[in-house]
């Protein structure tokens, strides 16, 4: 059931745009998450440049509703269309139209701004994220399923409505900035770092008893639940060699990945030449979105600076496979190509959920993801996608067999 939008009463004063310059019109699909209130935080230190134009959540009405408030929002979307009525009383006079459902998304994600943030975690994001790269402004995308699921389709929508794509994710950025200054046509490989989470030096036994708690400890980023689990078992990176491969010019063998427990440097780009060049930033995601939001120029974001006399020390390891085995499955995912990563992620995102609630370990994750996959394989499931919705139908195949999986047990306990 949809909920058309309702404008509240008392609508606030807005500064006029025009086409020549004033405020840069923004939307944040995914407003309560960390991507989200990263964006609020430097739209807000920076208001005389931006204005919001719709903000977006699934459930968290309530922060959803002090968010919209505080950035004075045009419009507010609840993705479950049972909490509108809440939505709607906490925006009472405060001028911000209320939506919910699925269609309010996808509208909002249509309205037109220069720029959409797209931060809805998971495959939920995809339909709202694709609606906006059709209006042809800037895709400001921290959404890895568009690319991980839909690459190939994901990446037809863009060409196809002239949409400029600037990708948030920080190793992403960091080669999005050294490609924008050099020979694209040079690149050896792309190496992305990873900082190994918080089970980088653990044994296999240990992390085979790591509780909930222990895998949401991030030794350097400060994340949602979903990707900082992701980052414990390493998926995390092997969901972003899959979308380096769609946004970048390289093929499968020149994607490498490095352990870098730092997080300093985010992305050494090698060129045929000898040379090579890497991007260095303190670990805050506020660093990437400012280049999404601002880019070709910068904009001052309230990040600690970079002393590299302080770090004193950058290091550099392989990443195991036998005691992080998502990357393995990551990797095969990406060799395999048409619906086998979002048969990846499908799966992965049922895997973490059952592991936050307890019902398997962290090794079970990845037994899981491929067990999903071998039997997503036998089912005829791995195909070419030809479109959203036929990955879309894939992803919802897919999350039944993995929870038949769970329910019939043996897997990942």
């Amino acid at each position: 059931m949809q909920r058309a939008a309702e404008t509240a009463q008392e609508v606030p004063v807005r500064p006029s745009v025009d086409a020549d310059g004033g405020p840069k019109r923004i939307s944040v699909l995914g407003a309560t998450g960390s991507i989200g209130a990263s964006t609020l935080d430097l739209i807000a230190r920076n208001e005389r440049a931006f204005e919001v134009v719709a903000v977006t959540a699934h459930t968290s009405v309530d922060v959803l509703a002090e968010r919209a408030r505080l950035c004075r929002a045009e419009r507010a979307v609840i993705g479950d269309p049972a909490l509108y009525d809440q939505l709607k009383e906490a925006l009472s006079g405060s001028g911000i139209e209320a939506a919910a459902g699925d269609e309010a998304l996808v509208e909002a994600a249509q309205m037109p701004v220069h720029c959409t943030v797209a931060a809805i975690v998971g495959a939920a994001g995809l339909k709202p994220t694709v609606a906006a790269v059709r209006s042809g402004q800037r895709m400001a995308l921290a959404n890895k399923e568009c690319l991980v699921s839909a690459g190939d389709v994901f990446m037809q929508e863009v060409a196809r409505a002239g949409c400029e794509l600037v990708p948030v994710d920080s190793e992403h950025s960091a080669a999005f900035q050294i490609l924008e200054q050099a020979d694209a046509e040079g690149i050896e490989d792309i190496t992305l770092t990873a900082s190994g989470g918080p089970f980088r030096d653990w044994p296999l036994e240990r992390i085979q008893r790591a509780t909930r708690e222990q895998a949401l400890k991030h030794p350097n980023w400060s994340m949602g639940a979903k990707i900082t689990v992701d980052s414990a078992t390493m998926m995390n990176k092997g969901l972003e060699l899959i979308e380096a491969l769609h946004l970048f010019p390289v093929e499968t063998h020149q994607l490498r990945m490095l352990v870098h427990p730092q997080s300093i440097v985010h992305c050494l780009i090698s060129f045929v030449d000898g040379s090579v060049l890497a991007q260095l930033a303190e670990p805050d995601m506020r660093t990437p979105i400012a280049v999404a939001l601002s880019w070709p120029r910068r904009m001052a974001a309230p990040t600690k600076k970079l002393d590299l006399a302080e770090v004193s020390q950058l290091t550099f390891e392989a990443a195991d496979e036998v005691r992080f085995p998502a990357i393995r499955l990551a990797r095969e995912a990406m060799e395999r190509g048409g619906m086998a990563p979002a048969i990846l992620n499908a799966a992965n995102e049922i895997a973490v959920e059952a592991f936050l609630a307890g019902r398997i370990t962290v090794p079970g994750i990845a037994a899981l993801v491929s067990e999903t996959l071998h039997h997503a394989e036998g089912r005829g499931l791995v195909r070419e996608a030809s479109c959203v919705d036929s990955v879309l139908e894939c992803d919802a195949h897919v999350r039944l067999i993995a929870q038949e999986l769970l329910v019939g047990g043996g897997v990942g306990a």
